[in-house]
């Protein structure tokens, strides 16, 4: 007999157990508690497609050179605060040779995670001008950045991506910008839920208004190089990662390590600061902070304060896998791009059963398949297309929480579903279509 479909009642049961009041804003956490305890009760492996996870082990290279590096003592001493020189200087190459940009190892800050870099730059760039306090948020995003800001004491503007792609883009910044009061502008390219990426008409926009009202631009490249309709990845050769970095020097890149080498468990990433944006002074830093300097103030009050310092070991793994890459010993993309595969599998079963594809479009150019993309479903809400996937034994989830205006759609991660578990999928969406006929 079979499972599926899960009773409606053990499921509110479940939720209520869990806080969960309305579905459509649980947490990415609460999602994936939800899933293990319904796993638990009824033997059975969901379609794992909530939480943005590493599928793929990390190349030996990284935990080696860790282990290396253990041995040789480095657990017993601090990490300098601003970085192991290897790894600044790796993180500089590679920002030459994969984006084509110059900044000098000074600017190179290893996180704890690009979250912590994200949360310091908040900390620190929102305060640097009386009258510029809150961030603006190109949606749909990462919800945790928000929290963030939350945890901060601070305010944001949002507004949604879909319907203002293209030129499109400068007026609605505009609308923002003109106000005087937004800080920094950030977004996640290519982006996380929606997988859309900013063409370069649109990143000369966003730098040109970062010129124009000195808005520091926090451009999120957790994702880097997973546009697989390109090559990112051959060190010093055409085509480079698109980036604002070509546009302005009032960038900072959030970069991590944990979805292109697959290190997210050891929460390593890093901030890249232009040259001219490490020097800069901002008298108003001094309201809070010992130093009008923003990288000094980076450094010494934000980063000090958090946590001093990022894993010592966990640098060396980083410094030892960017080497590797910036040399042409290992090729990343080639690592990551069964992602893509997954992708185009999964979607067209998606397609298959009546679903279709919510942010689809990079202006006339068919979205790209990766790690993410954005079903939707007749004429369900997020919240109850979400519920009733679960029902089959599929989870996800909904757009509502990541500042999207699509609320009928839902987020689809590849990572956790590999090959093996295709025909699983398949049959599940089949006997969902068969519950809930196409309109």
């Amino acid at each position: 007999m079979s499972t599926f479909p899960i009773k409606q009642e053990i499921i509110d049961q479940f939720k209520e157990d869990l806080g969960i009041k309305n579905i459509a804003y649980a947490t990415i956490r609460q999602i994936v508690n939800l899933v293990n305890k319904l796993e638990q009760k009824y033997q059975v492996q969901f379609i794992r497609t909530e939480m943005g996870v590493p599928g793929l082990p990390a190349n030996r290279i990284g935990p080696n050179a860790e282990i290396k590096a253990l041995n040789e003592g480095v657990a017993s001493a601090y990490p300098p605060i601003e970085g192991i020189a290897t790894l600044k200087t790796e993180l500089a190459r590679f920002a030459s040779l994969f984006l084509n940009i110059d900044i000098t190892p000074e600017g190179c800050i290893p996180t704890v995670g690009s979250m912590q870099g994200a949360f310091v730059m908040f900390l620190v760039a929102n305060r640097r001008d009386a009258n510029k306090t809150k961030t603006l948020f190109i949606d749909p995003g990462f919800p945790v950045q928000k929290r963030q800001l939350a945890v901060l004491g601070m305010t944001y503007e949002s507004f949604d991506l879909y319907n203002y792609r293209g030129e499109k883009l400068k007026d609605k910044l505009e609308e923002f910008l003109q106000k005087g009061d937004i800080s920094t502008i950030l977004y996640s390219n290519p982006n996380n839920p929606s997988w859309v990426c900013f063409t370069e008409k649109e990143l000369k926009i966003i730098g040109d208004m970062a010129n124009k009202y000195d808005v520091i631009i926090l451009e999120d490249l957790a994702y880097f190089g997973m546009d697989f309709r390109e090559n990112f990845g051959k060190p010093g050769l055409p085509p480079y990662q698109p980036t604002v970095a070509h546009y302005t020097t009032n960038y900072v890149l959030l970069f991590s390590g944990s979805k292109i080498f697959s290190y997210a468990g050891q929460r390593i990433g890093a901030l890249l600061i232009s040259d001219a944006l490490f020097h800069k002074r901002y008298p108003d830093l001094t309201r809070l902070f010992n130093t009008d300097r923003f990288g000094l103030t980076i450094l010494q009050e934000g980063l000090y304060t958090a946590s001093a310092g990022t894993s010592h070991s966990a640098q060396f793994g980083f410094a030892a896998m960017l080497k590797a890459v910036n040399s042409g010993e290992m090729d990343f993309v080639s690592e990551i791009k069964t992602y893509g595969d997954r992708a185009k599998v999964m979607k067209q079963l998606f397609l298959n059963n009546g679903f279709h594809i919510v942010y689809n479009k990079d202006e006339d150019r068919e979205l790209a398949d990766g790690f993410y993309f954005t079903i939707a479903y007749n004429n369900m809400k997020g919240d109850e297309l979400l519920n009733n996937l679960i029902k089959y034994g599929i989870s996800a989830i909904t757009l509502d929480t990541t500042g999207s205006t699509r609320t009928e759609g839902l987020r689809i991660c590849v990572s956790q579903t590999g090959e093996d578990r295709f025909d699983d999928l398949k049959e599940r969406l089949q006997l969902f279509k068969k519950a809930y006929p196409t309109i």
